[in-house]
């Protein structure tokens, strides 16, 4: 196959300030220590990451026509990403986000919806982009065009190919859930945070959320539990909590989109589920202890042997 995953879905330019405080009253300045731009999103976080993990990734999603388009295309071809299956879309901005840190991590956001909203994906490009074993699907919710009935389709089409199809969404609400649930039996791993799980399960905590979710298709859920580690139960009924490795937090952003990525590339090294979960949360960890969706993330290898420090602080 060309690529090892092929990543669809929900393209994002993150500007980037921290630490903030307060924003500055009328026309004032107030200083801060760091601006950075990312290429984000529950596509484009996924795809960013599992680039820099070693893995041929290709890009499907769709940029607008304008100076924010040429960053993330550019961004993710200096990475070696194959951008060949992006969209520009005239008439449209490239969705976007603008992040204001706090000290303590948090990422209040003001969002502009764009050319995500816009974006399909075509049969005549079927071929290539199930042309990988993995097929990611991020950023259900905010994919006003190809969600619903659409999404489906493309999900039976992967499974109908033998993908193994992951999957994460944004914006959880109880509209949300009525997008997601005719997707489970084409998902293998479900993989939201335990609040979205929650929001729009009505369930409550990790047990009762993958009982739910298990009971309506899904083969695999694997959330995310913030401070709390992460959480997996597959219809084979293993069952695991594996706790969060002890960092200090910079910024939260992405960081589900790089555990995403983390868990991905655990599955193309064939990783069993318990060294897959911690491989992903060390993906998540090191972007945590920086500013952006792809902070601190270098190479698998400098991935694990991250892993292997924490684990042995933990152990020892």
């Amino acid at each position: 196959m060309r690529y090892d995953v092929s990543v669809i879905g929900l393209y994002i330019l993150d500007i980037l300030g921290r630490p903030v405080t307060k924003i500055p009253d009328r026309g004032q300045v107030e200083f801060i220590d760091e601006i950075k731009l990312t290429v984000a999103g529950t596509a484009g976080g996924v795809v960013v990451n599992t680039a820099k993990l070693g893995l041929k990734s290709l890009a499907v999603g769709a940029v607008g026509q304008d100076e924010k388009a040429d960053f993330v295309i550019g961004a993710m071809t200096r990475l070696g990403i194959d951008t060949s299956a992006m969209q520009s879309l005239p008439g449209v901005p490239t969705s976007a986000t603008i992040l204001n840190i706090r000290p303590n991590g948090e990422r209040p956001a003001l969002h502009q919806r764009g050319a995500s909203d816009h974006f399909d994906l075509p049969e005549r490009l079927y071929d290539q982009v199930f042309d990988a074993p993995i097929v990611h699907l991020g950023g259900t919710g905010l994919l006003r065009r190809l969600d619903g009935e659409r999404s489906v389709t493309l999900l039976k089409e992967a499974k109908r190919r033998g993908r193994t199809v992951t999957f994460d969404l944004i914006a959880a609400s109880t509209e949300t859930a009525g997008l997601v649930l005719p997707l489970l039996p084409y998902i293998d791993y479900f993989m939201p945070s335990i609040e979205e799980a929650q929001d729009m399960s009505g369930r409550t905590g990790p047990e009762e959320c993958a009982a739910f979710y298990l009971d309506k298709g899904a083969r695999t859920c694997v959330f995310t539990l913030g401070g709390e580690g992460a959480y997996y139960a597959d219809a084979d009924g293993t069952r695991l909590q594996v706790p969060a490795y002890a960092i200090d937090v910079v910024d939260t952003t992405g960081c589900g989109d790089a555990f995403d990525a983390g868990f991905i590339t655990a599955l193309h090294h064939r990783m069993n589920p318990e060294d897959a979960v911690r491989f992903a949360q060390g993906v998540a960890a090191l972007v945590a202890g920086g500013l952006g969706s792809d902070a601190g993330v270098r190479s698998f290898e400098h991935t694990q042997e991250s892993v292997s420090s924490w684990l042995g602080r933990v152990t020892g």
